[in-house]
């Protein structure tokens, strides 16, 4: 009997079902009333969704201080993919969100820091705000296992 795939010969995927998927929640402000989930995991790839270090109430828990948020972020990022089985050197891709491209400088330094030896493919743009005024980064990340 012939199993048919794709064109590579390889048999073709079964479609991803819900029971496939493990969701990581941190229990942030907007989780709940937004329906999303602070990861998804699908087989061997995690993918973070935007991360801020926002507080209980949806306002930054290190007000006007770029490094202290870049970091507060990889700290919940970090905590997330350990939950989900990933270790924070998994992560193959960055996604860094600024409201103020001039302090890029204080989020770069911290990422350097963070990804000296990892360094996934990453990208940074400036937006010209987030949820809260509080808010200046907002980071999601891709991983990888293996």
């Amino acid at each position: 009997m012939a199993v048919h795939g794709d064109r590579s010969g390889r048999p073709a995927r079964r479609p991803l079902t819900m029971s496939d998927r493990h969701r990581v929640s941190s229990g942030g402000p907007w989780e709940a009333t937004a329906s999303y989930s602070r990861a998804i995991v699908v087989g061997d790839d995690c993918w973070v969704a935007g991360t801020t270090d926002a507080g209980p109430d949806g306002r930054s828990l290190h007000p006007d201080d770029m490094a202290g948020q870049t970091r507060a972020v990889f700290d919940i990022i970090e905590r997330a993919l350990v939950e989900a089985g990933f270790a924070f050197s998994d992560i193959v891709r960055l996604r860094m969100l600024v409201t103020d491209m001039t302090r890029k400088d204080e989020l770069m330094a911290v990422q350097s820091e963070r990804f000296r030896d990892i360094r996934p493919a990453a990208t940074l743009v400036e937006v010209s705000a987030l949820i809260d005024a509080s808010l200046l980064v907002e980071i999601e990340v891709d991983a990888r296992r293996g």
